[in-house]
């Protein structure tokens, strides 16, 4: 069975360098057997490929690709708190905030490009409960941020 970091390379993918927080917090933190992520957006290369809101400047598909890079900023963070990814357990709880007009209501299907991709890594262990909410505003006018809470050994 291939290691999260063989999934991460066999899905084209390399885990970014860990984000620096916009604010006053840290990318992630340890306590006992679980690792909490903070909010992460979309960076890409330090940059956001875009801003705005879903159902307005921002498409519903292309949400679900960010929601995806968030997620793989999470996991960066994750790998950064712990060393290698195959100490994760559990993906245990993912929490996504969309940035969106006040009549869009997919926001499930945006974080699904979230929690497809953690499946994706981490198979089986990487299905997770889920909260998936709009907002009227992300920092930096990003569409979308995505948290989580996973265990590890």
């Amino acid at each position: 069975m291939a290691t999260p970091e063989e999934r991460i390379a066999e899905l084209g993918l390399t885990l970014p360098e860990v984000a620096a927080p916009v604010a006053s917090y840290t990318p992630a933190v340890r306590s006992g057997d679980h690792v909490y992520v903070s909010g992460q957006l979309p960076f890409v290369d330090g940059k956001l490929p875009t801003t705005g809101k879903v159902g307005a400047e921002v498409t519903p598909e292309t949400a679900k690709e960010l929601a995806a890079r968030c997620a793989l900023n999470a996991v960066a963070a994750v790998r950064a708190e712990i060393g290698e990814l195959s100490g994760v357990v559990r993906v245990v709880k993912v929490g996504g905030f969309v940035a969106s007009t006040p009549d869009f209501t997919g926001q499930p299907g945006v974080v699904n490009g979230a929690s497809d991709l953690l499946a994706e890594i981490f198979g089986a262990a990487g299905v997770h409960a889920r909260a998936a909410v709009g907002v009227a505003a992300l920092p930096l006018d990003a569409p979308v941020e995505v948290e989580m809470i996973v265990e590890v050994r």
